[in-house]
């Protein structure tokens, strides 16, 4: 092969400036996003007498531990984080049961109505869940699950989002997967079992990642169930934390609190993260 080939055959680099001004935006986007986190962390770690200064100053004069003290005498915090914990796990666990098994029914199998069901449900993704919130209120209270798990989790269990996501990514998968299964004697549970589902990881883990993310910041309907102490979330405990009843409570506290609230995030994201990448570089080479 000739340099001309090689050369007709590579993909051209972009000239060096275009290289550095991309670089360059993504280093201001990196500073910008990361700025709030590095100021929680600085603040957790800050005197309070120093957090509401004017005119502020980022670097505290010296770091402590007081926020903490002070957050851990006011808050239940292992029993909260461990109630987020539960709440976005349990909440995510059922998701990906449910939403795959939904999934596959609409993208896989053939049935009456398949088409009208798949149009009602994308169409509630219009409908904002803030609307919901008091008829789920009245159905989850007339159960007896207000300040439960039941009633924080199972009203979650289920999510169009994460159903219409898997869809569109089964149907992309060959319909020969199916075929040749039901040649060999597999029925649908094993079609959706050993063919589907292993090929449905990426997808998977992704509606997994946001379940999670998102539950264990979800502050609207953790507040609206409980209210109890014992049942709470962290989140719900941190908002409540600066009420009437606490209104002394420096916002150094508070941020010491959110600190806390997002390190299991940050732990997260780094534990999964590279197979994440991984699954989605694979899924893009398949075609």
């Amino acid at each position: 092969m000739t340099t001309a080939t090689r050369r007709a055959g590579s993909p051209s680099r972009a000239p060096l400036g275009e290289r550095v001004l991309v670089f360059a935006g993504l280093i201001a986007l990196t500073i910008i996003t990361a700025f709030p986190v590095v100021v929680v962390a600085i603040s957790a770690f800050s005197p309070p007498s120093e957090v509401n200064q004017w005119p502020p100053r980022l670097f505290p004069s010296r770091l402590t531990l007081e926020n903490f003290d002070v957050l851990l005498g006011r808050l239940p915090v292992a029993l909260q984080s461990w109630n987020s914990l539960a709440f976005a796990g349990a909440v995510t666990l059922f998701s990906l049961a449910l939403n795959t098994l939904a999934a596959y029914a609409l993208a896989r199998m053939e049935f009456r109505g398949r088409t009208v069901v798949f149009t009602v449900l994308v169409v509630t993704l219009m409908v904002p869940f803030q609307a919901l919130l008091l008829p789920v209120y009245q159905i989850t209270s007339s159960l007896g699950w207000v300040n439960t798990f039941a009633g924080l989790v199972i009203p979650r269990a289920a999510d169009v989002a994460g159903i219409f996501l898997l869809r569109q990514f089964m149907v992309t998968l060959p319909r020969d997967l199916d075929s040749a299964a039901r040649i060999d004697g597999a029925g649908e549970f094993r079609i959706f079992w050993s063919i589907i589902l292993p090929n449905t990881v990426p997808a998977l883990l992704t509606m997994a990642l946001f379940n999670f993310v998102n539950n264990w910041n979800d502050l609207l309907w953790p507040l609206i169930m409980t209210n109890d102490s014992q049942v709470r979330p962290l989140t719900a405990g941190l908002a409540l934390l600066t009420g009437s009843a606490t209104a002394s409570v420096p916002p150094s506290v508070v941020m010491a609190g959110a600190l806390i609230a997002v390190l299991p995030l940050v732990i997260l994201y780094l534990v999964v993260q590279r197979r994440f990448v991984e699954g989605v570089a694979l899924t893009g080479l398949k075609g």
